[in-house]
């Protein structure tokens, strides 16, 4: 297959749209996910995520970059109002209602409704989950930080609460993904099963990689 550069200035001409494709695929296989909020006022928002980031187990804490507030972002408000938000995963059965959720309907109009997906609540976070999730993840917000190179707002929550499929956890605390019926996304919409390889043995210098 032929190979072909593009520099920083070739990117920087590309077609808008064209450009944003082909740099939301550059970061390879993403997370993606719906997060779920509420505001003061009881009105629930949905959201789809595709920068969930993992940033540590000690304590329990994930990431997800919000676009610049310039506009109404209702999942950012939502958050900043009550302190707690869900991700949920997305699985085959329902992924096309969770793109929907990236169009952008009104404050008054909640996504669950609009795209035909069912809110549920745990114990510990107000936030409403995704009933048909096969996994569910609340969160308390942390901590925000201000990308000044481009206005994005970088969101960091603390894991509350987990909800998922007994069969899906492994003795070891691995849940494996497959189980779950996880999707993963490249692009900004291009949704991929995921299929597995294996796992391998923790790595050190004086052994040698084993598969699990």
């Amino acid at each position: 297959m032929a190979e072909k550069k593009y520099s920083r200035s070739d990117i920087e001409e590309m077609p808008k749209q064209f450009r944003r494709n082909f740099v939301n695929c550059l970061s390879g296989y993403k997370s993606v996910g719906l997060c779920g909020t509420i505001n003061m006022e009881g009105q629930t928002n949905l959201s789809i995520i595709s920068s969930m980031v993992h940033i540590g187990a000690d304590p329990s804490l994930m990431g997800m970059v919000m676009r610049p507030h310039v506009v109404e972002r209702h999942t950012i408000e939502n958050i900043d109002q009550t302190g707690f938000f869900t991700l949920n995963h997305i699985s085959e059965s329902f992924f096309k209602k969770a793109h929907q959720t990236s169009a952008r309907y009104p404050r008054e109009e909640s996504e669950f409704q609009a795209v035909g997906l069912t809110e549920e609540y745990g114990e510990l976070v107000p936030a409403p989950y995704v009933k048909e999730s096969p996994l569910k993840l609340g969160f308390q917000f942390k901590e925000r930080h201000r990308i000044t190179t481009n206005a994005t707002t970088f969101i960091i929550g603390q894991l509350m609460e987990v909800i998922l499929p007994e069969e899906a956890l492994g003795d070891d605390g691995f849940i494996y993904l497959e189980k779950v019926g996880s999707l993963t996304v490249s692009g900004l919409d291009r949704y991929h099963r995921a299929s597995p390889i294996n796992r391998l043995t923790y790595a050190k210098p004086d052994r040698k990689i084993k598969e699990i």
